[in-house]
């Protein structure tokens, strides 16, 4: 089995995958969950990970005893942000590399100010949905750096999105997770956690392609 066919098997079946991972290794899985989470939050290249429903599986899994909740939700949230303020100094690093070319086809100063403005208006609730999004959540917060977003400002939304990710997606797993119909029916369940949120982010960016430039 090749890496790729592994990853898409891991992603579409990571409750079975995370569930024999327990039992082979025991605690080593905070260790995997931590990993998982920083890098599809920390590293703007790998946006393929699991996320929603990865939290969800975790959630139910602490529901029928297999890991401890407190523990996984705290190594989770320490991964999530930490993620995105890797995420964030690296788009930090690297904007003013990129847009100092100011008379560039594809990076240019006005791109940046527009951004920059953007991210000062809206940073924050884009920062904190952007959580729920697949891709976005990857994307965000190194876009948010490039556009030289206030660090502090940047942090809080972080914490408060990161937060509100974790412990909402880990707790509707935990009481949800044991359902007899959800158990049957996890496999679409994750599906429509992948598909859902990628389609609402593929419309979206449709129609801001239709809006007439100003």
């Amino acid at each position: 089995m090749d890496i790729i066919t592994f990853l898409l098997d891991f992603i579409l079946h990571v409750d079975k995958h995370l569930e024999t991972f327990v039992q082979s290794y025991g605690m080593w899985v905070y260790a995997l969950l931590f990993l998982i989470i920083f890098v599809e939050t920390g590293l703007v290249v790998m946006p393929f990970l699991p996320g929603d429903s990865l939290l969800f599986v975790v959630g139910a899994l602490c529901g029928v005893g297999l890991m401890s909740f407190p523990v996984a939700v705290s190594v989770l949230l320490a991964a999530a942000i930490l993620g995105d303020q890797t995420n964030f100094t690296i788009g930090r690093y690297f904007g003013p590399k990129v847009f100092k070319w100011e008379n560039s086809r594809l990076f240019n100063k006005a791109a940046f100010d527009r951004t920059h403005n953007f991210y000062e208006r809206y940073g924050g609730v884009t920062i904190i949905l952007a959580r729920f999004m697949p891709f976005l959540r990857t994307f965000a917060p190194f876009v948010a750096g490039v556009a030289d977003m206030r660090r502090v400002k940047f942090t809080l939304f972080n914490m408060a999105g990161a937060v509100l990710w974790v412990l909402g997606i880990c707790t509707a797993g935990y009481f949800l997770g044991s359902i007899p119909w959800v158990k049957v029916n996890l496999d679409k369940i994750i599906w429509a956690m992948i598909l859902v949120p990628g389609l609402i982010v593929i419309f979206g960016a449709w129609k801001a392609r239709k809006q007439p430039v100003t």
